[in-house]
């Protein structure tokens, strides 16, 4: 039998999502573990052999290429097989955002089993998690980094739709979102967009349309504008710093384009809302004033 196992201590670094511990090992004939709970998350994956995994109320005989989810306080039973007993290796983990982790694996609930073609890879994550297993801050950070290039190589073959996210928003245009409002500042265009997401721009196009009634590139425009008011409202910058920030390199394109947006040239949109806006802050010192007095 060969058991390489790492524990990590209890540690409140990465409260988000942290590894509790790894292994690998070469089970002997019938080696089983349970029925018992676990109080976080664990991923088996078998690398070779067989062998069974017992879990609400299922029962599930697994071979190379085949993996389980153990959740927290679930109880299960596994056993490697009498002739042909598995080798596998395993990750538990746990934090705060381990729940939607798992879910966004495809996992959880009624799905405990997966499949991956990607063995050797995730082996090799796991070795280097082993190699690291003394007490340094170092190796908490490359730890943290190869927990995450698990659940990486675990998605290229993992069935996951990315339909939904929370509140009924689709994935891809949330992403999609993120995207734009992180690069807007750059000379971005829809075919970035769509490359970041790993969709054609014609599906997007499409979902875009679909979720908020306008195209990826009519949002795009928007959000440029959008920030552009602000900083015409907020700040004393030039007309061409603003255009540059807000991703247009030529000014004049700039200024045509948030006319066409708001009725009033950049300038004069400032003039109007500064003042208001100065007010409003007047407004809320004498306000707070009033209420410290």
């Amino acid at each position: 039998m060969e058991d390489y196992v790492l524990f990590r201590p209890s540690e409140h670094r990465f409260q988000d999502l942290r590894l509790c511990f790894c292994g690998y090992e070469a089970c002997d004939p019938l080696h089983g573990w349970g029925p018992a709970v676990r109080p976080n998350y664990l991923l088996h994956f078998v690398l070779s052999g067989k062998g069974v995994f017992q879990a609400r109320g299922h029962r599930w005989k697994l071979s190379a290429g085949e993996g389980f989810l153990i959740e927290p306080e679930m109880v299960t039973y596994y056993r490697a097989d009498p002739e042909d007993p598995w080798t596998y290796l395993w990750v538990g983990f746990e934090g705060k955002l381990a729940p939607a982790l798992v879910h966004l694996l495809g996992l959880g609930e009624e799905r405990l089993i997966f499949q991956s073609g990607s063995g050797s890879e995730l082996k090799q994550t796991v070795l280097t998690m082993l190699r690291h297993n003394t007490l340094s801050l170092e190796n908490d950070f490359l730890l943290q980094s190869q927990l995450y290039l698990f659940f990486a190589i675990l998605l290229r073959d993992l069935d996951v739709h990315y339909e939904m996210a929370g509140g009924g928003e689709n994935l891809y245009v949330r992403a999609a979102r993120d995207y734009i409002q992180a690069n807007y500042s750059r000379s971005i265009h829809v075919t970035d967009i769509a490359a970041y997401t790993g969709i054609n721009r014609s599906y997007l196009y499409t979902l875009f349309r679909k979720e908020l009634g306008i195209s990826p590139q009519k949002y795009l425009a928007n959000y440029r504008l959008s920030r552009a008011a602000e900083l015409l409202t907020i700040k004393d910058y030039s007309v061409e710093t603003i255009a540059i920030s807000c991703g247009y390199s030529d000014p004049l394109v700039f200024s045509k384009a948030f006319k066409q947006a708001y009725g009033v040239p950049p300038l004069k949109y400032r003039a109007r809302n500064q003042q208001g806006f100065s007010e409003q802050l007047k407004q809320n010192k004498d306000r707070l004033k009033r209420l410290l007095e």
